[in-house]
């Protein structure tokens, strides 16, 4: 009993401070723009992606299933809604429906059809109702009516999202679209009317999602984050800070507390360590630690979490990591040092993966997920698709450990990475490096291949190492460029060896005075037979020469040539029907045909095709000079290694036999390669197609280390798939093959059932996509075809698809199959594998269970672990494996505190109703650090605040009472694209584009970066029509191709549908419109108005108050009209609301313009220099091209002159014009840091500019490219953590010898920092600079040195006070203007605790 009393007494005395701190924190929570979507429609989106039948039939299972809505809770019509999913979808499946309903993955889906509906001018008080050709209908009886004369009227736009009823496959017959929310009553009446027209043909129904609702749905899939700010100039008393916070002198106290109460009381030791275990884990402040304490943090870190149970440790995990600030101490124990002793093993792991301190790697059963570029929303996709696998290969008795084993097998194959074997005799080649007296000269050493040489040069050897194979029409236009780049080649001595194969008419008898292609093959003939081959290339290449670029071969100039060339030949003989000369004409077509290649011409380098696009003329010759350099480097490496250099795989499609030399099959009569053909047996296609592959069963089955042929074709489903849906056909085959019983095949052909036929059929059409009479080969799964109408499958490319199957995967199956000692019966990319010793932490499965295998190396203080600990958590299936990196210095970077808004399911509260949604909280905060809150959103979700009576820049607990609460909306989904000029293939810079709806075509519009022709539209979920911009650009461009979009290229519209939550990014090609004789220029009646822009930005609400003072400024100085450009992205809540009323107030106009970072730039990360960065990265794109001019001013500088004399000065030809530092104030010498090191050489006699104030002529900025040119060098910059320190100063400075700058006059420009006291009195405009020497409070300052702010400051307050008073009372709470109001009042107070902020 006084064991426990004294242990009560030490804990009370001890932990009465806690007890009496007021309960504090932080919540964020993010909705999107678009209103509630049911689960019901979500969860029929989710299925949706299992097959378009599987939809319809989850549709007719819930046609009336909200019925039960009014009659069940909330939660127990959820789970009715996953037990009528269940009937279609695994238990694993089920398991990601639920994350996906947690995620609201496809409420975009649902919301797309919601704004597609609105462009129908929605019928009011409608429910749901049908649109027929544009025409709409509330009810059924509607129908007859719509449907008369539709076809009469333009067919409604479809979209590739959209759900088509599986009906027949009819076209000339009315579309139906219905709106309507699946399970209603209204919905199930126009579903069976319409389902049962569909299937008797008479029109083609789709259905769209629709149901309207008042409420906002709240997202999940993001992280918030509080990061700890930067006090440097806060003035609070050091003493003060030591009181209220809880820092290693209260630890040392409690140390030497505690001590002489454990040696006067040795049998407490197990208490006393317990109560202080307890006391550390329950302060909320934050403890700095010592250096030595640092070491081997995250190691400690580690052995924290190990020394929990297994199911507990990922929960730790997440709570030190994310709360890391504040719980930095709980990781200093005692650890195990066989943690530290196998880092050995854990270094050699962090080596094969390429992993850096700080840096983290996820594998999901063995593939590695990107944490930078994946979100939540890309993971449960990529889940969705490992779990067909997964149950694949449950189904098939590859269960536990196989399973990842299985996985892990190489048994990809290399698409884009074959050769064709060029020493086909059919080949005529013009020149031999080897053999042609003309290289007699160069050396044949291979070592000559390492003599150095000048950078380019292509080296000499007569060796046909290099070789140019032309598949080539004679009378094909391009082949006239094509020879005459051939015979450049020739005529230069570039060690190439040139082949020809002439692809001419194959008749036997045709007459070469009227086919021009095959007179050219019996000149050439007659030449090579008179002289030789390389004499009679030559001379019909000297032909090619004579030919106009544009103009093709004709036989009038074959005739010409031979009679100039050759008076004394018979052309008749030569040229006509009886020639002589036309002995192997067909070879050269035949091993085309037989080769598979595309469309002529085509071009072999090395036996390697080039892609068609590959093939223009005037990009080819440097193509070719590029890739004989690149094959240079693999010989060179070859000849150094002293072995032969890596050929090329075989081609898929060959013209050579392919000889086997293993045995395809398992020994226990598994298949090793299954083959099945598909055709129509009615035509002759499919008939040769079925020829080859029978002969090559035949010839199979007589080769004596070959398994019987009946496993190389096998059913089911049967070798013999019919593409078309006909009645049965009568069996007229080709002639019986030799062996074959005709008349056992017709028996066993007239007994199949009709049934199984038509069930071939729909296979075919649904999951082989094809259509009726298209031919195709499956092997093992993949899909060879559809095969094109002169596409021949021949015996021999039977032979090497068999070889290369099996070769590719099934030979490393059967290895792993006879391993795991499965029976024949059972049959059954690269990923990686981490070997059990490296995992510190295991989390198994239960027995039975389809799970997917996650393995995390992680520095458990690290970011990533903030964003893993609670991936892991949530992931459906999910059984972990932890391994720490061997180096552990990352936490320095984790000085915030972190949530990833993620949940595994719906959650509901206890009386059975949804949870207000998800939201990241933070509670038990330390009191004493500034806050500033950041939302970490995937690519392509723009997000800003929309309600927060606080500062969330500088959320300072002390200061305040309660939960400090925000919340953000999801304003747009980012359109992304790249935009390339066909004819230059370059980015069309400055290229406008428009983004709008049918009954609103312009709502967004933006420039083509030269940057990757990159572009991006705002926009939010459903279909867009995407436009050149009606002017210049509709002028100088137009559309020819597009990737990614829902409409044909030949659509006259380009139409974009926004249905998901992650990024879309798509394709556009342009090329030169014709020329008109329109123009779009502007008249002078259209002449723009005198406006002067002014761009500023802000962050926090200390710095949007020096903002509206800089506002007022501006205005009390100037007479011509004035619009203020703010930068959307960090203003707050309270500042845009009350904006409007400032400018009503002083007669001003403004605009809240936003741009989302983009991807493919380097990241910041930090908000300030995120801050920097929107200031100059971005200029060409941030403001609409009628903008000409725009004058940046910082937030905190007063004007005192009319800001319309610096937008007239001159810039004598720079884009923009910074005033340079000032240099006058002596005392400040010692922080010049631009008089010296890097910048001083760097600048030479140039001055160093500061950014606070600066003039941009945007079109010059535009047009000499600027923006690109800071982009790039930012690029490349940013890379090394240690440069650009004042992004936006230091990039221009930078840039100063490639984009100009302007210095403009030192009285633009003054601040108290830099520039001495005498120069005040010519200043135009004041800065606030910050002090590095006294540190004074920006607020301070401003009273001090500019006497009119005050009085700024006071006229403000009391507009505010008088907008506040207009609004009257309101007993909800402060509103955002409110809470506005307060903080003017009082920012003087505060600031003079925390100075400057930002």
């Amino acid at each position: 009993m006084m064991r426990n009393a004294l242990l009560f007494t030490l804990w009370l005395m001890l932990t009465t401070h806690h007890a009496s701190a007021a309960s504090k924190g932080v919540s964020a929570s993010l909705k999107a723009k678009w209103t509630m979507t049911p689960f019901l429609l979500e969860t029929s989106e989710f299925v949706a992606e299992d097959g378009n039948e599987k939809f319809w039939q989850f549709v007719d299972t819930v046609k009336e299933l909200t019925v039960y809505k009014n009659g069940e809770s909330v939660r127990s019509y959820y789970n009715l809604i996953l037990k009528k999913a269940g009937q279609f979808l695994t238990h694993l499946q089920v398991n990601l429906l639920r994350f996906a309903l947690s995620l609201r993955t496809y409420s975009p889906a649902v919301a797309a059809s919601q704004q597609i509906a609105s462009d129908e001018d929605t019928p009011a008080s409608c429910p749901a109702f049908v649109s027929v050709h544009g025409q709409l209908g509330c009810s059924t009886k509607d129908l007859k009516k719509l449907l008369k004369g539709a076809l009469d009227r333009p067919k409604p736009c479809l979209y590739k999202t959209d759900h088509r009823y599986p009906g027949r496959n009819v076209s000339d017959v009315p579309v139906v679209v219905l709106y309507a929310e699946i399970g209603t009553r209204k919905f199930s009446a126009f579903h069976t009317l319409l389902s049962e027209r569909a299937e008797a043909g008479s029109l083609i129904y789709v259905l769209r999602h629709f149901d309207p609702q008042p409420h906002k749905v709240l997202l999940s899939g993001y992280a918030v984050e509080l990061a700890i700010k930067s006090t440097e100039y806060r003035a609070v008393d050091d003493t003060q800070v030591k009181e209220t916070s809880c820092g290693l002198d209260e630890m040392m106290m409690l140390r030497s507390f505690l001590l002489p109460v454990r040696k006067s009381h040795p049998e407490l030791q197990g208490g006393l360590g317990e109560l202080r275990k307890h006391l550390v884990e329950s302060s909320d402040d934050m403890a700095p630690l010592k250096v030595w304490e640092l070491q081997d943090l995250s190691f400690q870190a580690a052995a924290k979490i190990l020394s929990v149970p297994k199911f507990d440790a990922l929960k730790l995990m997440r709570d030190l990591s994310q709360d890391f600030p504040s719980k930095a101490r709980l990781t200093l124990i005692l650890m195990d040092t066989s943690l530290t002793a196998g880092s050995s093993s854990l270094q050699r792991l962090s080596e094969t993966l390429g992993l850096h301190p700080g840096d983290a790697a996820l594998f999901i059963n063995g593939q590695n997920i990107d944490l930078d570029t994946h979100t939540p929303f890309s993971i449960l996709d990529m889940l969705r698709g490992e779990a067909r696998v997964l149950e694949g290969l449950h189904n098939l008795g590859v269960t536990g450990e196989h399973q990842g084993k299985m996985l892990r097998l190489p048994v990809g194959v290399v698409e884009d990475s074959y050769a064709l074997d060029i020493r086909h005799p059919a080949i005529m080649w013009m020149n031999d490096i080897e053999s042609d007296p003309m290289y007699r000269g160069w050396p044949s050493g291979v070592q000559e291949l390492l003599r150095s040489t000048f950078p380019g040069v292509i080296r000499q050897i007569r060796r046909n190492f290099f070789n140019l194979v032309l598949f080539l029409d004679p009378a094909h236009q391009q082949t006239v460029e094509l020879v005459k780049l051939s015979e450049l080649f020739y005529k230069h001595m570039i060690p190439l060896r040139i082949g020809f194969i002439f692809v001419v008419n194959t008749e036997e008898e045709v007459d070469g005075f009227t086919d021009v292609g095959v007179a050219f093959y019996r000149l050439l003939s007659y030449i090579a037979e008179e002289y030789d081959l390389s004499q009679a290339l030559t001379s019909v290449v000297s032909m090619y020469s004579k030919i106009r670029v544009g103009e093709s071969l004709s036989v009038d100039t074959i005739t010409a040539f031979l009679k100039r060339k050759f008076p004394k030949a018979n052309a008749g003989r030569i040229l006509g029907l009886d020639s002589e000369y036309d002995e192997r004409r067909q070879a050269g077509p035949r091993f085309y045909q037989e080769s598979g290649l595309g469309a002529l011409p085509v071009a072999l380098f090395n036996g390697v095709p080039l892609d068609p696009g590959e093939m223009d003329p005037e990009e080819l010759e440097t193509l070719l000079l590029q890739r004989i350099m690149d094959a240079t480097n693999v010989f060179q490496r070859a000849a150094f290694m002293v072995r032969p250099a890596p050929a090329p795989p075989p081609p898929p499609r060959p013209g050579q036999s392919a000889h086997f030399d293993r045995r395809f099959g398992f020994s226990d009569g598994m298949s090793g390669v299954t083959t099945w053909i598909v055709g129509d047996l009615e035509t002759e296609a499919g008939q040769r197609l079925l020829a080859g592959a029978l002969k090559h069963v035949v010839r199979r089955a007589g080769s004596p280390r070959a398994r019987p042929p009946r496993s190389s074709i096998t059913a089911p489903p049967p070798p013999l798939v019919p593409s078309t849906p006909s009645p049965r056909p009568k069996p007229r085959f080709v002639p019986p093959l030799q062996g074959m019983d005709a008349d056992a095949f017709e028996k066993r052909f007239n007994t199949m059932e009709g049934g199984f036929l038509r069930s071939l059929q729909l296979f075919c059409r649904d999951v082989l996509k094809l259509g009726a009479g298209q031919r195709a080969v499956v092997a093992n799964g993949r899909i060879l075809g559809p095969l094109g109408d002169q596409e021949e499958f021949t015996l021999e490319d039977f032979q090497l698809l068999e070889k290369m199957t099996w070769s590719s995967s099934t030979e490393k199956v059967k290895a792993r199959v006879k391993h795991m000692g499965m029976k024949g019966k059972q049959y059954a990319t690269t990923r990686y594998t981490i070997t059990r010793y490296e995992t510190v932490l295991h989390l198994s499965p239960r027995d039975g269970e389809v799970v997917f295998e996650a393995v995390v190396v992680v520095d458990p203080l690290s970011r990533e672990a903030q964003k893993l600990s609670s991936l892991l958590m949530v992931s459906p299936g999910a059984p972990a494996s932890l391994s720490p990196p061997p180096s552990f210095t990352s936490y320095l970077g984790s000085l915030i505190f972190y949530r990833l808004v993620l949940e595994a399911d719906v959650n509901f509260l206890a009386n059975d109703t949804m949870s207000p949604g998800p939201t990241a909280r933070f509670s038990q905060l330390p009191e004493s650090p500034l806050l500033t809150l950041n939302m970490i959103t995937p690519d392509g979700w723009m997000v800003e605040a929309v309600s927060s009576p606080h500062d969330l820049d500088n959320i300072h607990l002390q200061e305040v009472n309660a939960v400090v609460r925000a919340e953000y909306e999801l304003e747009h989904l980012l359109l992304e694209g790249h935009c390339f000029d066909l004819t230059t293939g370059q980015p069309p810079r400055g290229l406008q584009f428009t983004l709008g709806t049918g009954q609103r075509p312009l709502r967004q519009d933006t420039i083509v970066m030269a940057n990757l022709g990159y572009f991006q539209l705002k926009a939010n979920p459903g279909a867009w029509i995407l436009k050149l911009r009606k002017g210049r650009s509709e002028d100088i461009y137009q559309i020819l191709t597009h990737d990614g979009t829902d409409s044909p290229d030949d659509a006259g519209d380009v139409v974009v549908t926004l249905n998901s939550f992650q990024s879309k990014i798509i394709k556009v090609r342009v090329r030169p419109a014709p020329i008109t004789g329109g123009s779009s220029r502007p008249s002078d009646a259209e002449k723009k108005e005198d406006v002067l822009n002014i761009f500023s930005v802000a962050s926090g609400h200390l710095y949007e108050r020096f903002l509206r003072i800089m506002m007022l400024s501006v205005l009390r100085h100037t007479k011509t009209p004035v619009k203020f450009w703010f930068l959307k992205n960090f203003l707050s809540p309270s500042f845009k609301e009350s904006i409007p009323h400032l400018a009503e107030e002083y007669g001003f106009q403004y605009e809240l313009v936003h741009y989302k970072w983009p991807r493919w730039l380097h990241q910041q990360t930090e908000k300030q220099r995120l801050i920097w960065g929107y200031k100059i990265l971005f200029l060409d794109v941030l403001f609409p091209l009628a903008v000409d001019k725009i004058i940046f001013v910082d937030a905190d500088q007063i004007v005192r002159a009319d800001l319309k004399e610096l937008r007239d000065l001159p810039l004598d030809g720079a884009p923009y014009g910074y005033t340079p530092f000032c240099e006058s104030r002596r005392e400040m010498d010692g922080y010049r840091f631009w008089k010296s090191g890097y910048w001083a050489s760097h600048l030479g006699h140039r001055k160093y500019h500061i950014s606070a104030l600066y003039v941009v002529d945007l079109k010059k900025f535009r047009k000499i490219a600027a923006g690109d040119r800071l982009r790039g060098q930012y690029q490349a910059l940013s890379q090394d953590p240690n440069s650009l320190s004042n992004l936006d100063q230091d990039l221009p400075n930078n840039m100063i010898h490639q984009v100009a700058i302007k210095s403009l006059p030192q009285e633009w420009l003054w601040c108290e920092t830099w520039c001495d006291d005498a120069s005040k009195g010519n200043a135009k405009t004041i800065d606030l600079c910050n002090n590095p020497r006294t540190k004074e409070p920006k607020l301070t300052a401003a009273a001090r040195i500019v006497p009119e702010w005050v009085e700024y400051d006071n006229d403000i307050k009391r507009l505010l006070r008088r907008i506040q008073d207009g609004r009257g009372g309101d007993d909800e709470g402060p509103t955002p203007t409110t809470a506005l109001t307060h903080i003017a009042l009082k920012a003087h107070a505060w600031s003079n605790c925390y100075g400057t902020l930002v």
